[in-house]
């Protein structure tokens, strides 16, 4: 049993660093973006000049969509690496295993696009009703408040913590979700699923890259690490309420810093 479980744990050691050297490319890749001259459409600048009128919108959203898709495998597979490594020791066995995985992770980040695509169509219709209305693009201030606050409130509602619970419990997940037939099929909607979950626990902070600025990579990293911990570390389930009131006294603090009201 030994001699089988060493070349088996070799292997899985193997796969598991290959999916962090593909991270840590992705990393680097929003880092030699964000550096590059063209680092305006990564953090959503380009926005500004499809209000403005004088950028196509056609033009811009599918650039600024690749970058979202770049930023979301650099943060949220991570975060999904037990279970990506857990349906990778299942399918070990079979010829085509890391084609199914490729399904499998490529299910996760369409979910995400999609979620992104939705996200800059929203942040570009701001973008136009600010350009458009003058009392509120001297307060500003209200979108980025009321994006804190509702990422604050969302840590405490059931839907959240029913999200969070299937991402923390990767076998059972898949084998709630896993049936071995039609197998790249269900490779891809084991793929889905899960990024629709994952979508459930974290889109609201993900969503607070939009106040706090697309493209910082500190911020990245901050809420990557956030979202993992509270995915994949024991005690990360009882980090939510903690944050939700942070992010609520967050956005509290900001609107009455420009109501200017005594804090």
């Amino acid at each position: 049993m030994y001699a089988y479980a060493r070349p088996h744990a070799r292997e899985r050691g193997v796969f598991v660093a290959a999916l962090a050297a593909l991270v840590a490319l992705a990393w680097l890749a929003l880092a030699l973006w964000g550096w590059s001259p063209y680092g305006r459409y990564l953090n959503h600048e380009e926005l500004d000049a499809v209000a403005h009128g004088t950028a196509d919108a056609g033009a811009v959203l599918p650039v600024l969509l690749a970058g979202w898709t770049l930023m979301t495998a650099a943060m949220m597979l991570p975060t999904s690496l037990p279970l990506i490594a857990m349906f990778h020791t299942l399918t070990r066995r079979r010829p085509d295993r890391l084609r199914l995985v490729g399904l499998l992770v490529a299910g996760y980040l369409a979910v995400w696009a999609a979620f992104g695509l939705v996200a800059h169509l929203g942040d570009l219709a701001i973008h136009e009703v600010v350009e458009r209305n003058i009392w509120l693009d001297e307060h500003a201030w209200i979108i980025g408040a009321a994006t804190l606050l509702t990422a604050g409130v969302y840590q405490f509602t059931p839907l959240k913590y029913h999200c969070l619970d299937q991402c923390r419990s990767p076998l059972g997940f898949i084998t709630a979700h896993w049936r071995g037939r039609r197998e790249r099929l269900h490779a891809l909607q084991l793929g889905l699923r899960h990024g629709l979950f994952c979508l459930g626990c974290c889109w609201s902070l993900m969503l607070l890259m939009f106040a706090v600025g697309v493209g910082s990579l500190g911020w990245m990293l901050a809420l990557g690490a956030v979202m993992a911990t509270e995915k994949n570390l024991p005690w990360g389930r009882r980090l939510s309420a903690p944050l939700g009131a942070a992010l609520l006294a967050w956005g509290t603090l900001v609107a009455l810093q420009f109501l200017r009201l005594p804090v």
